[in-house]
């Protein structure tokens, strides 16, 4: 299900890029720091199908990334499926909110051992749960378990 929402905001976002111009896709490319991941590869492909050999904008580091080092980690929700957690990362990723995904990879594995495990584990730093929590409520993927 994520797989197929992720796959139309592309396509949306690619017939978006195809309907600028030159330049605003090339002032967008400047920019691009700011976009999602699925908005730079949309926009990856449209540079490329227009020949245009220009490297997209890096996202600007966190400036307080020394404190972040020794923040302590907390598990915001559950998921049982592999994809709700991936989806709710990456909203929280988009937002600019560093998250982990704890036992992601037994489930991916064998996903009989979801339920044994108690799901997939969303991660936070402690400072960033209540705006992460607050985010993926807007987004009405909270439905942890």
């Amino acid at each position: 299900m994520a797989l197929l929402q992720a796959d139309k905001e592309r396509w949306r976002l690619a017939q978006r890029y195809a309907s600028m111009t030159e330049t605003e896709v090339i002032d967008l490319a400047a920019d691009a720091g700011s976009l999602s991941d699925a908005a730079q590869w949309s926009l990856k492909v449209d540079l490329s199908r227009r020949g245009l050999q220009i490297k997209l904008a890096e996202r600007a580091p966190a400036s307080n990334q020394n404190k972040k080092e020794h923040s302590r980690i907390v598990s915001l929700l559950k998921y049982m499926t592999l994809p709700e957690a991936l989806l709710a990362k990456s909203i929280l990723e988009s937002a600019g909110i560093e998250s982990f995904l704890g036992d992601q990879n037994i489930v991916r594995m064998d996903w009989f051992l979801s339920n044994a495990l108690g799901g997939v584990k969303l991660r936070v730093r402690e400072e960033d749960a209540e705006e992460a929590a607050a985010l993926l409520v807007q987004s009405k993927i909270a439905s942890a378990r």
